[in-house]
């Protein structure tokens, strides 16, 4: 019972952040200099038109009644008509999340498998050649900016050895694999030096040195009793590195030619079409915050001190 209650009261909190940060996201788009009806319509465009189009679209309202408008059509999954496309938004946001799916999903299998592996072997080879060698892989990995990674890999293995597709989707899974791993290297960094540092940590504690005396074995003793608690903190990086992630890698998305979320929201700013870039960034920020939830539910549900407290 108090672990519904604790992850009732995360959900809670999930729910008031998420409606402060749509008002603010409301707000702050209203405030921009320039007009939407202009950039869609043209710089030619009469007045009349212009008053015309703002009537319709209600732009001509209070921002206190358009929040009102807006969020009770958030409760349908109505987030407003797209001025570029003419397109509901939510129908562009369903049709683009496919590819941040797939992208993320190799993403971040790149970016656990080889962070957790790197950090363990690390841990294992404290100060030998092995550990310096995995740490200045990651340190690069984190230090390297994703578009430099990004064209690096695009060049040597798609222009010069032509393995990979340079851009575009047009291969299959294939396509996803160089901005895959341009976007996982950066992330596997983080994962490897977390899982490095709380693997030390907890092999410090005296339940390991008890593992240890009941003859339990060192591969044994990190496996079933270190990781799992060394794991703890690494849990909350990885939930939001996939909900960063599924919010959609802007450069990499753009750098391969990938119509993503990321793409999508790059096209709603150079058009100025304020609902599509209004309901990308609160899609987006739904993920975030629905990843740090999960996070936190993961906390509660394998640390027991958590729960308890």
């Amino acid at each position: 019972m108090s672990t519904l209650k604790s992850i009732g009261k995360r959900v809670l909190g999930s729910v008031i952040v998420l409606i402060g940060v749509i008002l603010i996201i409301f707000l702050m788009l209203r405030i921009l200099p320039g007009n939407a009806i202009i950039t869609m319509m043209g710089e030619h465009v009469d007045e009349e038109n212009i008053a015309r189009m703002t009537a319709e679209l209600g732009l001509d309202k209070p921002w206190y009644v358009q929040f009102a408008v807006y969020v009770k059509g958030l409760f349908t999954g109505d987030m407003g008509t797209s001025l570029k496309y003419h397109k509901p938004v939510a129908e562009l946001i369903s049709t683009y999340f496919p590819t941040t799916i797939c992208l993320a999903a190799m993403a971040a299998v790149v970016a656990w498998v080889v962070g957790i592996v790197c950090g363990v072997i690390s841990a294992v080879k404290k100060d030998k050649l092995v550990d310096r060698l995995f740490m200045g892989f990651s340190l690069l990995g984190v230090s390297v900016p994703v578009f430099m990674t990004a064209m690096v890999l695009q060049y040597f293995l798609a222009y010069k050895l032509r393995i990979f597709p340079i851009q575009g989707t047009t291969m299959g899974l294939i396509s996803y694999v160089l901005p895959a791993i341009a976007l996982g290297w950066n992330s596997a960094g983080s994962v490897a030096r977390l899982t490095r540092s709380t693997l030390l940590e907890v092999m410090q504690s005296d339940y390991i040195d008890t593992a240890r005396a009941k003859g339990r074995g060192a591969t044994g003793t990190i496996i079933f009793h270190a990781l799992r608690n060394a794991m703890i903190p690494v849990i909350t990086v990885m939930a939001m590195q996939i909900a960063s992630l599924l919010s959609g890698a802007v450069i990499t998305e753009t750098i391969f030619s990938l119509p993503g979320i990321g793409r999508l929201c790059v096209d709603a700013i150079s058009g100025r079409d304020v609902p599509l870039l209004q309901g990308s960034v609160i899609f987006t920020t739904i993920l975030v915050i629905g990843g740090n939830l999960i996070a936190d539910c993961l906390y509660t549900v394998l640390d027991p001190r958590i729960r308890k407290e």
